[in-house]
């Protein structure tokens, strides 16, 4: 969940490095810090954001090779000292990581015995210290790193720097992304490709268990055993000004505007008005092996649980196919049972999520067929699937996800779409799914006209302590969605639960100081959502109403009214209303709408 930069080269690092630490801010910011050598290694590092390591570095601070690193802080609490890099006693080797090292405590132990001290209270520091026992008595900083990772138990992301060899950065990888850029004369690494795609669009993933040697003539990658690999670089599709503002005030508030454009790119080239199918050439599998599964499972973690969830309903509806989510953090510690006819669906944004990608390789050991829904090519993720749907909606920069999650829930479109029509859904129905497929962009884009009416209910209700979510069948998952974009970006508790669940127990929270939203979609279900709202007006609570139509004053204070598509469909636009009130709601209580507190993009640790 940090930010790992590192370069070498003929330029001055400390730039760079900077300006790729802020392309990488969403992935960690309680602290920051980076290393250069130059007739040793010189290090700065503070806590607070990027902007302040960038204030507290010298104008002189001069280097071609170096790391850099941006904070979530797993180990000790954020402060000048847990800042990365670290260094041992000596000051010759310097690490920054994104991870977790289990034996950490037993590792600092031993080492505390033979002499070393300890600055901080990371896992990280145990790593210099470890590295500068073992490159003592090896011929390469390479071997050194390799010899003292045979000790870690854990996850890492590494880039490392020996002041007594400073033509070169070694950096290994194991459940926690590195990716290599390839420069002219220069070389790059970092966690993400945010912090590359300024400099070059040739990148190479490392896979768990490689590690590579940078210098500025190029790289070699190896294995943990030295047995060396051969890495094709690939070029990666996003600019520099994929990861700017826009002008927009926050990256958020660009990626929810975005979405008709992004929802059209993962429609694009996939519907096929002859047999009213979708094409998803990159799914691998057959229509014999299609009709052969009996059962679906999605595995994904937050936003991407919920996308999950409206997607098993939508392969149920459409292919009649039983399918249910579950969050991957729990799936992949309960020793879930594999079925051979159960087909797996992986859902991650970026592709590295390490809960998720630790439950696909827990699948896969056990046999299971597994398919990812990831919006990064070559990420970890999708490397381990046996095919997938890549959802192209372009970086997603901000903490919370909109885009990313509303083409994922297009994307299960598409899947159900396929599924039904290998089973037995009609031309007929394909069709309607069809057409209904292709109006999103056009009816996303009319829910963002009405941008500032729902800015004005957000500042409305967002002084209230708590709000309540509700919806049912469909309308159960986007009330998960909302609940969840609410309380992370503006620290207002929400809770959501099925409409039909209110009068088993949460009714008794329902008054005056808290609010419900209500998911009612012009549906089978109408009426009974209609009750449900009236059991609350019953009660003194205050009801603002997401649906397809205005309904009665007595039974809603405030209605949200979206464009009406196809009953399967409908819940995809009804998630947009609930991303810009939260927004707003942040904006209106003076959060950090981009970073919120205790929180980062990509969860790349347990």
């Amino acid at each position: 969940m940090c930010g790992i930069v590192a370069y070498v080269g003929p330029k001055d690092a400390a730039p760079i490095l900077l300006e790729g630490l802020q392309r990488l801010e969403y992935r960690g910011y309680d602290s920051a810090g980076l290393a250069v050598l130059n007739k040793g290694i010189k290090t700065r590092k503070v806590k607070g954001r990027v902007a302040d390591l960038a204030s507290a570095v010298p104008a002189r601070f001069k280097g071609g090779i170096g790391i850099g690193h941006t904070r979530w802080a797993t180990h000790g609490v954020p402060s000048d000292v847990n800042a990365h890099p670290h260094l041992d006693s000596s000051e010759r080797i310097a690490v920054v990581h994104n991870g977790i090292i289990e034996n950490a405590d037993e590792l600092r132990a031993k080492l505390t015995a033979d002499g070393a001290e300890f600055a901080s209270e990371t896992d990280t520091e145990v790593l210099a210290h470890l590295i500068a026992r073992t490159v003592k008595d090896t011929d390469t900083l390479a071997d050194a790193v390799r010899t003292a990772l045979k000790s870690v138990v854990g996850t890492y992301g590494i880039a490392v720097l020996d002041a007594e060899r400073p033509g070169e950065v070694v950096v290994a990888r194991n459940g926690s992304p590195i990716v290599l850029g390839i420069g002219e004369k220069e070389m790059f690494a970092a966690s993400d490709v945010a912090a590359l795609v300024r400099y070059t669009r040739q990148v190479v993933h490392l896979e768990d268990g490689e590690l590579a040697v940078l210098d500025s003539d190029g790289f070699h990658t190896f294995t943990m055993d030295a047995r060396e690999t051969a890495k094709e670089p690939l070029t990666v599709d996003w600019d520099a000004g994929h990861y700017d503002t826009g002008g927009y005030e926050h990256y958020l508030l660009k990626e929810i505007s975005e979405q008709p454009e992004t929802v059209a790119r993962t429609l694009r080239g996939r519907l096929d008005d002859r047999f009213h199918i979708a094409h998803l050439g990159g799914l691998n599998l057959t229509p014999h092996e299609t009709r052969a599964f009996r059962r679906v499972k999605i595995i994904g973690c937050g936003s991407a649980y919920y996308s999950g969830q409206i997607g098993a309903q939508l392969i149920e509806e459409l292919a009649r196919i039983p399918a249910d989510a579950e969050p991957a953090s729990e799936f992949r510690y309960r020793n879930p049972v594999v079925e051979h006819d159960t087909l797996y669906v992986a859902i991650s944004q970026s592709g590295e999520t390490y809960d998720t990608l630790a439950a696909v390789q827990e699948l896969k050991r056990k046999g299971g067929r597994v398919l990812g829904i990831v919006n990064t090519v070559g990420s970890a993720i999708a490397r381990e699937c046996d095919g997938g749907v890549y959802l192209h909606a372009g970086p997603e920069v901000s903490v919370a996800s909109t885009k990313a999650f509303t083409s994922t829930a297009v994307a299960f479109g598409l899947l159900a779409l396929h599924f039904g029509r290998v089973h037995d859904l009609s031309p007929a129905d394909g069709r309607r799914i069809c057409e209904g497929l292709r109006r999103l962009p056009g009816q996303i884009a009319e829910i963002l006209e009405k941008e500032q009416e729902i800015a004005e209910l957000a500042r409305k209700y967002a002084g209230h302590p708590s709000m309540m979510f509700v919806g049912r069948v469909r309308g159960y998952p986007v009330a998960r969605e909302g609940a969840q974009k609410l309380k992370e970006i503006s620290y207002v508790h929400a809770e959501a639960y099925p409409a039909s669940e209110l009068k088993h127990g949460p009714l008794a929270l329902i008054g005056p100081d808290m609010p419900t939203v209500a998911i009612v979609p012009d549906d089978e279900l109408l009426d009974k959502n209609l009750t449900t709202l009236g059991e609350i007006r019953a009660r003194g609570g205050q009801v603002l109403m997401v649906g397809h139509r205005v309904a009665e004053p007595k039974l809603v204070d405030d209605c949200i009214v979206v464009p009406k598509n196809e009953v399967e469909l409908d819940p995809i636009l009804l998630t947009i209303p609930l991303q810009i009130f939260a927004y707003h709601a942040a904006v209106a209580l003076g959060r950090d709408v981009d970073k919120p507190r205790n929180l980062a993009k990509s969860v790349t640790v347990e």
